[in-house]
């Protein structure tokens, strides 16, 4: 059985959406809502280098507090963007899956099936 964590929004369609497929497949999941208690830097880094992606790629472009923040600056640095997400979890993608030392974000949910 394989342990899986889903960073996971219970008011997401999509995160929900993969939680189920993760159910489906049997495995064992623990499941982070991070709006409830936010990650820390190093839990994003450790997400970004595992996702091989930008904190930018991580982010929500079309949530209000990403164009209210001034997040679309290209000036911003990796280290301000991941403060951004430190401050408002709510930016960040979702739902994220990591498992066997690898990571995928459920857009569509399939997405995750790669890295079981």
């Amino acid at each position: 059985m394989t342990q899986v964590t889903i960073i996971h929004n219970p008011r997401c369609s999509k995160s929900r959406q993969t939680l189920a497929l993760l159910q489906e497949q049997g495995c064992q999941i623990q499941v982070v809502e991070y709006l409830k208690s936010p990650l820390v830097r190093s839990e994003i880094e450790g997400l970004l280098a595992k996702l091989n992606i930008s904190a930018r790629e991580l982010m929500r472009t079309k949530e209000t507090e990403y164009k209210e923040q001034g997040l679309a600056d290209i000036d911003l640095t990796e280290a301000q963007l991941i403060q951004a997400i430190i401050q408002t979890p709510k930016l960040l993608e979702r739902p994220i899956v990591l498992a066997n030392d690898k990571a995928a974000i459920g857009r569509p949910p399939e997405n995750v099936l790669s890295i079981l």
